[in-house]
């Protein structure tokens, strides 16, 4: 529980990117199939999820002790 409250902005963004990359394959996909991400919803679904934690990794407020001598 320590980790998702440590780390909650990633975890938001990896599953509203999952959320996002399920719909897209449903709505928009691949018809013929030689697409590797939107031609499976699984595929379609972890990369959403990749990317959202990606993105809002970007946002993530990293606190340093950097004690310059």
């Amino acid at each position: 529980m320590l980790f998702i409250r440590k780390h909650r902005l990633i975890v938001i963004g990896i599953i509203a990117g999952m959320i996002g990359g399920y719909f897209y394959w449903r709505q928009i996909g691949c018809a013929s199939g030689t697409c590797y991400i939107t031609s499976n919803s699984v595929h379609s679904t972890l990369y959403g999820g990749l990317m959202g934690g990606l993105l809002l990794s970007l946002f993530k407020n990293e606190k340093t002790n950097n004690h310059a001598r």
